[in-house]
């Protein structure tokens, strides 16, 4: 590890959403300013500096309700990779979360799974990351109309699949200038901005012909690229996704540290995000 031993891990504020949002976009990552502001505010996020006081390595330490949290922004910079950074950084959140009696969750990237396995975490959820580069549905027809969801109807869903409470979550994403929280009979799903790509999620129905309508309708009403991050069972939804132009980019493995503290009583057709759940 060499000089890795030494380096202090410290809190960050607020005004270090910049150097953050850097070393995700050095990473290819998704996140946009927004993201990162919301963890510095709403979350703990640790981190560590080089002797020039640059941002090398962070990871973040989200609350939620129930006795649960979320880790995830688990960054290192290419130069200070594979020198035990990540591990520390990991390792401090969880040591956070055991003084504070949470559950904690994240959802890793094949690599990371190798990484959070010996540390504890169990295999949970498995999810499909797909990207549309053209906002163009291969089927023809008009697409059903959408309206203006709920957030109390989106948050009573997400509830439900996730077995706690992430209302203060779902207000924030859904209150931001572009997002668009939005319904079409029992769907309901949030659009929202990344760093380079519109990313749909949360994404709820009854049925799957259901959650592929309203994907299609949002297709049709967005321009540019667009990512969904799908649950994997949900096989029939990824086949419709696949057959309409959208490509899988990677899996994602959702793993858990700690006891259930309740169990979810509905399945969604995509979650929020990796870096929220």
């Amino acid at each position: 590890m060499g000089d890795t031993e030494h380096r202090a891990i410290v809190q960050l504020g607020p005004d270090d959403a910049l150097a953050g949002l850097a070393l995700s976009a050095e990473a290819h990552w998704n996140q946009n300013e927004a993201d990162w502001r919301f963890f510095l505010t709403e979350g703990i996020v640790f981190g560590v500096r080089d002797n020039n006081g640059q941002l090398i390595a962070t990871a973040a330490l989200l609350p939620y309700t129930s006795g649960n949290a979320w880790i995830s922004m688990v960054l290192v910079t290419a130069n200070w990779r594979r020198r035990g950074l990540a591990t520390k950084l990991v390792d401090t959140c969880l040591d956070l979360a055991i003084k504070q009696g949470l559950t904690t969750w994240l959802d890793a990237t094949p690599a990371g799974a190798g990484v959070y396995g010996p540390l504890g975490f169990t295999p949970a959820l498995q999810l499909r990351r797909l990207r549309l580069e053209n906002a163009t549905p291969a089927n023809a027809g008009a697409p059903e109309p959408l309206s203006s969801g709920e957030l109390e109807r989106l948050t009573v869903r997400d509830r439900h699949a996730m077995g706690f409470d992430r209302s203060a979550l779902l207000a924030e994403l859904g209150g931001r200038p572009d997002s668009r929280l939005l319904s079409n009979g029992d769907a309901v799903a949030l659009v929202r901005d990344g760093r380079k790509t519109r990313h749909i999620g949360p994404l709820f129905a009854d049925r799957t012909d259901r959650a592929l309508a309203m994907i299609d309708a949002i297709v049709r009403s967005e321009t540019g690229p667009l990512l969904i991050d799908a649950v994997a069972t949900q096989e029939e939804f990824l086949k419709g996704l696949t057959e309409s132009g959208w490509a899988i980019e990677r899996p994602f493995q959702r793993m858990r540290f700690g006891r259930i503290t309740t169990l979810p009583a509905e399945l969604p057709f995509a979650v929020t995000g990796p870096e929220y759940g």
